[in-house]
């Protein structure tokens, strides 16, 4: 048993020493806990105050007391609530009221994440929010501006059909001329015809031409406009600038994309496709004798047939063309630093978690305290040590150990007066033992 309680003493010293070392740390620490809430709340409240104030409208006036009386309003509620947590989270002991404890500290953190932290992260990558939605603007806009100019180049295409089909019959009408077709030299009929057909040929062939030139002047207006906002996206200056300058920018490319729609010579290129087929008229033959009359009536078919072969070809690659999506240019949306840091959050997560942990970190220290308040419990409060103790508790326990010193002086002398008031009582006793005669010596004396 002895060397049960030899063993049992030292390790009851530790868990005391121990428990008075956290004690005196959460002493000393208390202060540092206050300020360092206070800190991250009033950095909190800057942070606020950048975020709420680009959301706020009206005069300049209007728009500064505002933030600071939120952003005020955010500091001294977040710091409130973290020092309540700190001052009694640690020394609510049962279950229920630590669950309950728990909960209000995961309520409070959702409030403050919906006040604070996410205008935190407005003003710590708002700018750089709205850098990526303008980056991400540009490249809608490039990708618009590209399929718009190769729908209307694609009409280029139809160039080389219609410059041939005219030389075909260009020469065919040479040919004639020298009496190739009908074996009449000459220009008659099918000359005129073939000459005729020739001549609308051309003139759709240089339509298209000079809407090549067009196209192309637009799309480079269109790549100035691109360059221009890409300069922006990385000038430097104020966002807001320059968001309003960039949005004057995407108003006119958009211009330009609907221009390059509109130049597009494919319904053009139908249109004479289809007036080549079935405007034609065939012309009477003018030979001056029958035999020649049936030749050129023969010739003039099979021109008609080639016409309506080349339309038919013509208005089948123009119906291609015309059958491509047509491009619907994208709006640019002005956004604010908050808007763009909520829609671009997932690119911004280290931003977020610095803007959060601004606001929570605080949670860590309400759980360290109640980390070191458990241990403390369990191994039990230490005796005062006088190094410890102020000069009133100091007094008031020299004034008990008196009182008590006194009081163990004062137990043996009461004893010692006890025993003493008892010896005479006894003597007495024996006294009175003694004139008392029994009464069967009286008869036998008698």
């Amino acid at each position: 048993m002895a060397s049960t309680n030899s063993l049992a003493a030292p390790a009851a010293t530790t868990r005391a020493s121990n428990s008075l070392l956290l004690s005196k740390g959460v002493s000393r620490l208390e202060i540092t806990l206050k300020l360092t809430t206070a800190i991250l709340a009033l950095a909190a409240g800057v942070y606020t105050y950048l975020g709420v104030r680009e959301l706020l409208n009206g005069s300049p006036t209007t728009v500064f007391f505002a933030a600071v009386i939120y952003s005020v309003a955010v500091s001294v509620g977040i710091y409130a609530f973290w020092v309540f947590l700190m001052q009694f989270m640690p020394h609510v002991i049962d279950r229920t009221g630590r669950a309950l404890m728990f909960g209000c500290m995961l309520l409070g953190s959702l409030m403050i994440v919906a006040m604070s932290s996410w205008l935190n992260a407005s003003a710590l990558a708002g700018a750089a929010a709205i850098q990526q939605h303008l980056a991400i603007t540009v490249q809608n806009y490039t990708r618009d501006l590209d399929t718009a100019n190769s729908n209307a180049i694609a009409a280029q295409g139809l160039l080389p059909d219609i410059q041939l089909a005219s030389s075909r019959f260009a020469k065919l009408a040479d040919a004639e001329r020298a009496g190739s077709l009908t074996g009449t030299a000459g220009s008659g009929t099918v000359v005129q015809l073939l000459t005729q057909m020739s001549g609308q040929l051309d003139s759709l062939g240089q339509e298209v031409q000079a809407s090549a030139k067009r196209v192309s002047a637009l799309f480079e207006q269109g790549g100035k406009h691109l360059a221009k906002m890409r300069e922006l996206i990385s000038d430097r200056g104020p966002i807001s600038t320059r968001s309003d300058a960039f949005a004057t920018e995407s108003l006119a490319l958009s211009g330009v994309i609907a221009n390059l729609q509109q130049t597009s010579v494919a319904p053009a290129v139908k249109r004479a496709a289809a007036s080549l087929s079935s405007g034609f008229i065939a012309p009477a033959a003018g030979g001056r004798t029958a035999d020649l009359a049936d030749r050129q009536t023969a010739v003039v078919g099979k021109v008609e047939s080639s016409i309506a072969s080349q339309a038919t070809s013509l208005a089948e690659a123009a119906d291609k063309i015309l059958a491509l999506p047509r491009v619907e240019p994208a709006r640019f949306q002005t956004m604010s630093p908050a808007e763009a840091v909520l829609r671009y959050a997932g690119d911004f997560i280290p931003s977020w978690a610095g803007a959060i942990s601004i606001d929570l970190m605080p949670a860590v220290l309400v759980l360290i305290l109640c980390v070191v308040h458990a241990a403390i419990r369990r191994e039990g409060l230490p005796a005062f040590s006088a190094s410890g103790m102020t000069a009133g508790e100091l007094v008031a326990a020299l004034q008990m150990a008196r009182e008590v010193e006194d009081a163990r002086r004062a137990a043996p002398a009461d004893a010692a007066v006890g025993t003493d008031a008892d010896a005479p009582a006894a003597g007495t006793a024996a006294a009175v033992d003694e004139n008392v005669t029994p009464l069967a010596t009286a008869r036998h004396t008698k």
